[in-house]
């Protein structure tokens, strides 16, 4: 079991600060990066978990503490596991609506059973900038790509993403929903088992 009482996000993104704020307790306070700089790491891995280490290492370099990130993105079947890693910038960099539009695209006319996607989340946490044994926690949600847009929360790919055991999109679920199914809720469920966080 790790003991921290701080842990500094390697994301700028306030909505995820506060997002993963609520999901790993109030036993550990989470920090922003931004707090330290405003620059960015490239994102030079092939995989979430690459990605996922270059960010929390860039974060611990920058702040001088233990660092949490997360890579995330949607997998979609059909495309061999794409968007993956490129799937907030899968329509060159021009948000959340192309975004959506190119995938609907992508998969015109094939049927529901051929539909099956999840989105993936990794964390990786690291002690120090340098550190030999990251600890990685990963969470699959699994559902599949709707025919059209459906729903107004969340935000990406949530309004396509048919979540199953609640007969609807990612974004009819409420926020409180979200949090109990997602991948992200899934992966820090298994980061909080790891550092023995109730």
């Amino acid at each position: 079991m790790i003991t921290l009482t701080q842990l500094v996000l390697a994301s700028h993104n306030a909505g995820k600060l506060k997002e993963l704020q609520a999901m790993l307790g109030h036993q550990v306070h989470l920090r922003s990066v931004g707090e330290f700089s405003q620059a960015e790491p490239e994102e030079t891995g092939l995989s979430f978990v690459e990605n996922a280490i270059l960010k929390a290492r860039n974060a611990s370099r920058l702040s001088g503490l233990p660092a949490l990130a997360d890579d995330s993105g949607l997998a979609v079947d059909h495309l061999g596991g794409a968007p993956g890693i490129y799937s907030a910038r899968y329509a060159d960099g021009q948000g959340d609506a192309a975004n959506n539009a190119k995938l609907l695209a992508a998969l015109e006319g094939l049927p529901e059973a051929e539909r099956g996607a999840q989105f993936v989340c990794v964390l990786a946490l690291v002690r120090h900038a340098d550190d030999p044994l990251p600890i990685l926690c990963e969470g699959l949600w699994h559902g599949r790509i709707l025919q059209a847009a459906s729903g107004a929360n969340g935000f990406g790919y949530d309004p396509l993403f048919w979540v199953p055991e609640r007969n609807c999109s990612s974004a009819e679920l409420s926020p409180t929903e979200k949090n109990q199914l997602s991948h992200r809720a899934r992966a820090m469920a298994l980061l909080r088992q790891r550092l023995g966080v109730e």
